[in-house]
């Protein structure tokens, strides 16, 4: 039998709990409600769940997933533009629905037995069963009549006092036949009490009610929220409990450690990972989630303390709910009957008055006395992560706070005792951020190998070589001098995947965090093997022969970056005559202005000094420009193309990845040498990852983001492609220039446009709606083919800003120029609709 779990519910009168949780997530014993529902469900063998979500559904989807690890099957239907109430969500699923199956609401505890309950529904062979339940108070609920065989007469639903004729009341629970779908119309909101039974009623059906035996509470309000949670805990129903009884009365997680000096009566739970400080004082009936903090003298009569909630020392919390990630500091009361929203803060000595509702993010001052509610209007949270790591202003969004709170909820997604590496640019701001980086990873018991100042493609070769979990990375974005970038990496050394750095947004911004102890903190070692771990595999993967013949004499352009005190030592080795421009370390982050003039001087310089080639090293050993013998710079697309052909001439037949975006010119040149092209989403991560997975790749990258060479390590390397570029024009006997002269023509343009992140995705519907399917290629973003195969048009969202990114691409200037021109009005046009429509709608 296959059940359908109602969890649409936004839980309006449990607000603030739901502002940001479906109600069917809520917990009761620090549980979702729903896992206990599925519990219910398979302890009675039904194990196929089709649950109907609308109101915050990835918050549930993201939770169950398929369902394999709680032993059921779970499937989801969303109502994506308005509700369509309790039976019409049903109704929107009857395909699935080919046999007796039971709807239970999202929003109620119950033990009841469902086994009995089917088999009374095929005793009767009735159509539709309504699971009943008698109550002391029947006006809030639907009330229902039946005689003697449990055939229903009537019902009404949310009665007055006047109109109370039974005290049977709906549950929400039914056991349908799916030939009573019929009667509902389609895509219409309807309800089954209020639309359906009655109908089911005039038309004679059998319709039955069921009266059953057991525990149940609609957790429908505040009160009734509390009530469950302490009939739980003391088994007046019988759910599941997350965590052995380590004692009569008393449920302690795992890690979790309490002072031999607090009092503990029972019942009470304590979750995983949790710490309760000395001479606290529990009460019976508390509840307390997982990774929480108790401070020393604490007195908690009976609340509800969410996950990942700190309490300060001598806090005084009565009967109240926490939600998670709240503070509450030192000397704080929280009364009776009170709620706070998650991610709040209550300062020193502050009072939160009896039922008091505080909406989540909210701040209490020091010694404030709170006695009315505090609404949070909506708010939403930005993402951590962007196209490429975390960024943003140094010292102002990435500060030593947030940068230890980002090591811990990193460090909070391994196992306790894992090991990682930290590295960092040469900026003073960068160590600033690593070290709190480390303290954070460190709180979390995560030991750490330092790097300290190390090139990010040393850093990603070592990664593997140590047996490390990962590595994370600091320096001074690129591109935006202001601006800190941390980059995650995995085991081998590629940028962490999105689903990893969901996980670290989802223990940051719940402050879902473990809690290591003294003996538990994590130890910090430095490594003195890099420079062996690299070279080694620097020279495994070049013709060191060659090289020592070549007698090149290459300009380097360091801009005063990390590499500068990498490359010489191997350049030197290999034979190459480098002269070395701007090494030292000392200087302040340039501009791009400053760099533009220290790239015209190196052009200058590598004329006068008559080199094969001159290279400036950007992006802490990751990106490159070269200069050719002429002092004419190369880069972007045409650094790109050229990279692909000199590549594919030493590599014919094999594979190359680059970006969606990356001009046709890639694929006219491995057209030449028989090679095959590899296009990515347009993001380091995407092309890391098609480097690794797909067979016979020799190059990855392009001119925007720096080079990758598979078989060294899998991150971009500018070190690496300069001493690969010296041997493949010795063995190629050819020059920059000469490459350069021989590169494909063709045009290839780029415009950025502001876009609210409200209009980005109506802009892409509105591009694949009115253009032709077979001219469509969504790799990333909204690219739109033209009859001749080079000339396409590529319109792509920005991942970190309100902007987005037109590339225009063909062997005829003038059809690029008025391409651009169309697309750049039309999109215009549409965001600035959209924002009309928005602003109305507002």
């Amino acid at each position: 039998m296959r059940a359908v779990l109602m969890a649409g519910g936004s839980g309006t009168r449990l607000r603030p709990l739901t502002c940001d949780l479906p109600k069917p997530m809520v917990p009761i014993l620090n549980r979702p409600i729903a896992e206990h529902i599925i519990n219910l469900l398979k302890r009675h063998r039904i194990t196929e769940v089709i649950a109907t979500l609308h109101y915050l559904p990835d918050v549930l989807r993201d939770y169950f997933q398929d369902g394999s690890d709680f032993g059921v099957q779970m499937t989801y239907s969303i109502e994506e533009d308005q509700p369509l109430g309790t039976a019409g969500c049903v109704k929107n699923i009857a395909e699935l629905l080919d046999d007796t199956f039971l709807v239970i609401s999202g929003d109620s505890i119950t033990d009841f037995d469902l086994s009995a309950a089917i088999a009374f529904h095929k005793q009767k062979q009735s159509k539709a069963t309504i699971i009943l339940t008698c109550v002391p108070d029947p006006m809030e609920f639907g009330v229902v009549i039946t005689d003697n065989e449990g055939r229903i007469n009537r019902f009404l639903e949310k009665p007055s006092t006047s109109e109370i004729f039974s005290d049977t009341v709906n549950t929400g629970t039914y056991i349908l036949e799916p030939e009573v779908l019929a009667y509902l119309p389609e895509n219409t909101e309807s309800d089954f009490s209020k639309d359906l039974f009655p109908l089911l009623l005039a038309k004679e059906e059998p319709l039955y009610g069921y009266v059953a035996k057991g525990y149940w509470c609609d957790v429908g309000h505040l009160d009734a929220y509390r009530q469950a949670q302490y009939d739980a805990l003391n088994r007046k129903v019988k759910l599941e409990f997350a965590y052995p009884e380590v004692s009569p009365g008393l449920w302690v997680g795992q890690n979790t450690y309490i002072e031999p000096s607090a009092m503990i009566d029972t019942p009470a739970i304590i979750g995983d990972n949790c710490r309760i400080a000395a001479r606290v004082q529990i009460e019976g009936g508390t509840i307390i989630g997982d990774n929480v903090t108790v401070g020393n003298d604490a007195n908690l009569k009976r609340p509800i303390v969410w996950n990942g909630a700190i309490l300060g020392d001598e806090a005084h919390l009565s009967a109240c709910v926490i939600s998670r990630g709240t503070r509450i500091d030192r000397r704080s009361h929280v009364l009776e009957g009170a709620v706070v929203g998650s991610l709040s803060t209550v300062g020193e000595e502050a009072q939160i008055s009896p039922s008091v509702r505080v909406w989540p993010s909210k701040k209490i001052e020091s010694g404030a006395v709170l006695n009315i509610n505090l609404i949070w209007g909506n708010t939403a949270q930005r993402n951590l992560f962007g196209q490429r790591g975390v960024q943003g202003l140094a010292n102002i969004d990435i500060t030593p706070e947030f940068a230890v709170k980002l090591g811990a909820a990193y460090g909070s997604t391994l196992k306790p005792r894992s090991m990682v590496t930290v590295s960092r640019d040469q900026r003073n701001v960068s160590r600033m951020v690593t070290r709190s980086l480390i303290a954070g990873l460190m709180s979390v018991g995560v030991d750490v190998q330092n790097l300290d100042t190390t090139a990010i493609p040393i850093a990603r070769t070592v990664i593997p070589a140590m047996g490390v979990a990962g590595g994370i990375h600091v320096r001074v974005h690129p591109e935006r001098r202001d601006y800190i970038l941390i980059e995650f990496m995995d085991s081998k050394g590629i940028n962490i995947s999105k689903g990893v750095e969901k996980k670290i947004e989802g223990a940051y911004f719940k402050e879902d965090m473990r809690r290591a102890q003294n003996h538990e903190i994590g130890d910090v070692a430095y490594s003195s093997q890099l420079m062996d771990c690299y070279t080694t595999a620097f020279e495994r993967m070049l013709n060191v022969d060659t090289l020592r013949n070549s007698r090149a004499k290459v300009v380097i352009d360091y801009v005063y970056a990390v590499s500068g005190a990498v490359l010489p030592q191997m350049l030197d080795k290999f034979g190459a005559d480098a002269v070395v421009l701007n090494a030292s370390l000392n200087k302040s982050v340039i501009s791009t202005a400053d760099r533009e003039v220290l790239l015209t001087q190196l052009g200058h310089v590598v004329e006068a000094v008559k080199a094969n080639f001159g290279v400036q090293v950007s992006g802490n050993g990751e990106q490159l420009i070269l200069v050719d013998e002429s002092g004419f710079p190369i880069r972007g697309e045409l650094l790109t193309a050229l990279m692909v052909d000199m590549i594919l001439t030493s590599n014919p037949r094999c594979s190359v990845v680059v970006p969606v975006h990356a001009s046709s010119a890639v694929e006219l040149v491995a057209h030449r040498h028989d090679g095959y092209v590899i296009r990515t989403k347009a993001n380091p991560t995407a092309l890391m990852e098609a480097c690794q997975k797909n067979n016979n790749v020799v190059l990855g990258g392009s001119g925007e983001t720096g080079f990758i060479f598979p078989q060294l390590h899998p991150g971009f390397d500018s070190m690496f492609c300069i001493a690969k570029l010296i041997e493949m024009l010795t063995i190629q006997e050819r020059s920059l220039a000469t490459v350069r002269s021989e590169l494909p023509r063709v045009f290839h343009k780029t415009y950025t446009l502001r876009c609210p992140w409200t209009a980005k995705g109506a802009l892409m519907r509105y591009l694949v709606e009115t253009h032709p399917a077979q001219n469509l290629e969504l790799i990333d973003g909204v690219k739109i083919r033209q009859p001749y195969h080079d000339n396409w048009l590529l319109v792509l969202p920005d991942a970190s800003e309100p902007l987005v990114h037109l590339y225009i691409n063909s062997s005829d200037r003038e059809w690029v120029d008025e391409t651009l021109r169309d697309y750049r009005s039309r999109v215009q046009s549409f965001v600035e609709r959209q924002q009309e429509h928005y602003r109305m709608e507002v």
